[in-house]
Protein backbone atom coordinates (compact mmCIF):
# COMPACT_ATOMS: atom_id res chain seq x y z
CA UNK A 1 0.00 0.00 0.00
CA UNK A 2 1.47 3.56 -0.76
CA UNK A 3 2.40 5.27 2.40
CA UNK A 4 0.68 8.18 1.61
CA UNK A 5 -2.55 6.49 1.74
CA UNK A 6 -2.01 5.36 5.27
CA UNK A 7 -0.89 9.06 6.35
CA UNK A 8 -4.32 10.75 5.00
CA UNK A 9 -6.55 11.25 8.30
CA UNK A 10 -3.96 10.41 10.70
CA UNK A 11 -5.17 11.47 14.44
CA UNK A 12 -3.18 9.26 16.41
CA UNK A 13 0.67 8.16 16.64
CA UNK A 14 2.32 5.43 18.73
CA UNK A 15 5.92 5.24 18.90
CA UNK A 16 7.71 1.87 19.86
CA UNK A 17 10.70 -0.15 20.81
CA UNK A 18 11.48 -2.70 22.89
CA UNK A 19 11.34 -1.60 26.52
CA UNK A 20 9.90 1.99 26.19
CA UNK A 21 12.97 4.13 27.88
CA UNK A 22 15.33 5.30 25.32
CA UNK A 23 14.00 5.59 21.79
CA UNK A 24 10.22 5.55 21.81
CA UNK A 25 9.64 8.03 24.81
CA UNK A 26 12.54 10.54 23.16
CA UNK A 27 10.35 10.10 19.69
CA UNK A 28 7.17 10.36 21.73
CA UNK A 29 8.90 14.00 23.44
CA UNK A 30 10.02 14.79 20.07
CA UNK A 31 7.44 14.57 17.42
CA UNK A 32 5.21 16.17 20.91
CA UNK A 33 7.27 19.05 20.72
CA UNK A 34 6.89 19.80 16.97
CA UNK A 35 3.49 18.91 16.43
CA UNK A 36 2.46 20.99 18.86
CA UNK A 37 4.96 23.86 18.05
CA UNK A 38 3.39 23.73 14.41
CA UNK A 39 -0.06 23.96 15.77
CA UNK A 40 -1.49 20.12 15.44
CA UNK A 41 -3.76 18.53 18.07
CA UNK A 42 -2.72 14.79 17.72
CA UNK A 43 -2.49 12.03 20.46
CA UNK A 44 0.44 10.92 21.02
CA UNK A 45 1.91 7.80 23.13
CA UNK A 46 4.52 5.31 23.41
CA UNK A 47 5.12 1.97 24.41
CA UNK A 48 7.61 -0.98 24.23
CA UNK A 49 7.50 -4.34 23.50
CA UNK A 50 8.78 -6.14 26.41
CA UNK A 51 7.08 -4.77 29.38
CA UNK A 52 10.39 -5.09 31.77
CA UNK A 53 10.61 -1.40 32.63
CA UNK A 54 7.02 -0.51 32.83
CA UNK A 55 6.09 2.39 35.34
CA UNK A 56 9.66 3.59 34.98
CA UNK A 57 10.72 6.94 33.77
CA UNK A 58 12.84 7.54 30.61
CA UNK A 59 16.39 6.68 30.83
CA UNK A 60 17.94 9.55 32.65
CA UNK A 61 20.67 9.87 29.26
CA UNK A 62 17.49 9.83 27.14
CA UNK A 63 15.79 12.71 29.34
CA UNK A 64 19.19 14.60 29.64
CA UNK A 65 20.21 15.33 25.62
CA UNK A 66 16.54 15.60 25.09
CA UNK A 67 16.22 18.24 27.68
CA UNK A 68 19.20 19.66 26.52
CA UNK A 69 17.56 19.87 23.01
CA UNK A 70 14.20 21.69 24.39
CA UNK A 71 12.42 18.77 25.02
CA UNK A 72 9.89 17.95 28.10
CA UNK A 73 9.54 14.21 29.18
CA UNK A 74 7.41 15.27 32.05
CA UNK A 75 5.24 12.58 32.38
CA UNK A 76 6.95 10.34 30.37
CA UNK A 77 6.42 6.43 31.88
CA UNK A 78 7.33 3.17 30.10
CA UNK A 79 4.80 0.77 29.27
CA UNK A 80 3.95 -2.53 27.25
CA UNK A 81 1.92 -2.05 23.61
CA UNK A 82 -1.35 -3.67 24.19
CA UNK A 83 -3.76 -5.45 21.69
CA UNK A 84 -6.00 -2.42 21.89
CA UNK A 85 -3.33 -0.13 20.53
CA UNK A 86 -3.99 -0.97 17.01
CA UNK A 87 -7.74 -0.03 17.76
CA UNK A 88 -6.81 3.21 19.36
CA UNK A 89 -3.95 4.75 17.35
CA UNK A 90 -4.10 5.20 13.62
CA UNK A 91 -0.23 4.82 12.86
CA UNK A 92 2.11 2.64 14.93
CA UNK A 93 5.64 3.30 14.23
CA UNK A 94 8.92 1.14 15.47
CA UNK A 95 12.07 1.94 15.88
CA UNK A 96 13.42 -1.09 14.27
CA UNK A 97 13.16 -4.28 12.18
CA UNK A 98 12.68 -6.38 15.44
CA UNK A 99 9.74 -4.48 16.97
CA UNK A 100 8.01 -4.29 13.48
CA UNK A 101 8.40 -8.45 13.69
CA UNK A 102 7.09 -8.01 17.15
CA UNK A 103 4.52 -5.79 17.21
CA UNK A 104 3.34 -8.18 13.93
CA UNK A 105 2.73 -10.87 15.74
CA UNK A 106 0.42 -9.21 18.63
CA UNK A 107 -1.59 -7.38 15.98
CA UNK A 108 -4.95 -8.56 14.62
CA UNK A 109 -4.51 -9.20 10.92
CA UNK A 110 -6.60 -6.53 9.67
CA UNK A 111 -4.75 -3.77 11.54
CA UNK A 112 -0.93 -4.82 10.69
CA UNK A 113 -1.24 -1.95 7.81
CA UNK A 114 -0.63 0.76 10.98
CA UNK A 115 2.61 -0.48 11.66
CA UNK A 116 5.71 1.24 9.55
CA UNK A 117 9.72 2.24 10.37
CA UNK A 118 9.70 5.56 11.98
CA UNK A 119 13.06 5.99 9.87
CA UNK A 120 11.17 6.20 6.62
CA UNK A 121 9.59 9.10 7.08
CA UNK A 122 13.66 10.42 7.67
CA UNK A 123 14.83 13.13 4.91
CA UNK A 124 18.48 13.57 5.70
CA UNK A 125 19.95 10.17 7.19
CA UNK A 126 20.56 6.79 5.37
CA UNK A 127 19.63 4.61 8.29
CA UNK A 128 16.68 2.38 8.38
CA UNK A 129 16.69 1.27 12.25
CA UNK A 130 16.94 3.64 15.26
CA UNK A 131 19.63 2.26 16.75
CA UNK A 132 19.13 1.26 21.03
CA UNK A 133 21.55 3.91 23.02
CA UNK A 134 21.03 1.86 26.08
CA UNK A 135 24.45 0.14 26.52
CA UNK A 136 25.94 3.04 24.74
CA UNK A 137 27.58 6.72 25.81
CA UNK A 138 25.55 9.72 25.86
CA UNK A 139 26.53 9.92 22.24
CA UNK A 140 24.69 7.31 21.20
CA UNK A 141 21.51 9.02 22.70
CA UNK A 142 22.09 12.11 20.48
CA UNK A 143 22.27 10.14 17.72
CA UNK A 144 19.07 9.04 18.46
CA UNK A 145 17.66 12.33 19.06
CA UNK A 146 19.08 13.42 14.97
CA UNK A 147 17.46 10.13 13.85
CA UNK A 148 13.97 10.87 15.70
CA UNK A 149 13.83 15.03 15.03
CA UNK A 150 14.94 14.30 10.92
CA UNK A 151 11.78 11.38 11.08
CA UNK A 152 9.38 13.95 13.15
CA UNK A 153 9.85 16.59 10.56
CA UNK A 154 9.74 14.38 7.01
CA UNK A 155 6.32 12.99 9.01
CA UNK A 156 5.00 16.12 10.19
CA UNK A 157 5.74 17.55 6.80
CA UNK A 158 3.47 14.50 5.23
CA UNK A 159 0.76 14.51 7.85
CA UNK A 160 0.55 18.61 6.37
Amino acid sequence: MDKSLKLKGIKSVLFVCMGNICRSPSAEAVFSHKAKAQGLSLKIDSAGTVGAHAREKPDHRAQKVGVERGYSFEGLKARKVKVEDFDDFDLILAMDNHNVEELYKIAPGHLQHKVLLFLDFAKNHEETEVPDPYYGGVNGFRFVLDLVEDASDGLLAELQ
